[in-house]
């Protein structure tokens, strides 16, 4: 007589009948389960039809088995992207505070070196009409001062003229024998030349 475990085999090998279905049953059935299927063919029909089923089903399984692994590390993967994601943005949104900041110090800036140099403009255009105004008297002063120049020129001539003339005079003057005439005009005479 045969093991159930040898019955099984059987079952296995004949009509695909898998041990884990059955193991629930005892020798005495796996026995008798033999018998009919050897002598039944629609019982046969039956078994075949559930083996074919059972194998379609399992291969069924292998394959969502597959999937949902394949699932799972493809969730594990999404949610470990989803984490760098999360962590990237929040960085990102640092970035962006800081760089807002940094922009509206920027813009600041920016407008204080407008205002400079509005006010430096105003003041070279300042320093500018400034410049023209003593050009302008520059040339005027250096004008005055040529005509000065000749001015004490002919003033000199004028006065080397009237000493020359007096010096003449005096000297004919002198010719006369009044000594209170000579003393006086002698002392002008010296006045006038200094």
């Amino acid at each position: 007589m045969a093991s159930k475990s040898e019955l099984q085999d059987t079952l296995k090998e004949k009509y695909g009948i898998n041990k884990n279905i059955s193991q629930s049953l005892t020798q005495a059935e796996c026995e008798r389960l033999l018998e009919l299927l050897k002598h039944e063919p629609s019982a046969l029909k039956l078994v075949e039809s559930f083996s074919r089923k059972n194998t379609e089903l399992g291969r069924n399984n292998a394959l969502f088995g597959r999937m949902r692994s394949q699932a799972e590390k493809r969730v594990e993967t999404l949610s470990s992207e989803y984490a760098e994601l999360e962590a990237s943005i929040q960085d990102l949104e640092a970035s962006k505070t800081s760089l807002e900041k940094r922009k509206k110090q920027l813009e600041q800036e920016k407008q204080q070196l407008e205002t400079e140099v509005k006010v430096l403009t105003s003041q070279t255009i300042d320093l500018s009409d400034k410049v023209e105004f003593l050009t302008t008297e520059n040339t005027t002063l250096v004008k005055a001062n040529d005509q000065l120049k000749r001015d004490n020129k002919a003033l000199k001539n004028i006065v080397d003229q009237i000493k020359l003339r007096l010096a003449r005079d005096t000297k004919e003057l002198l010719k006369y024998e009044d000594s209170e005439i000579r003393k006086a005009l002698i002392r002008l005479f010296r006045w006038t030349l200094g």
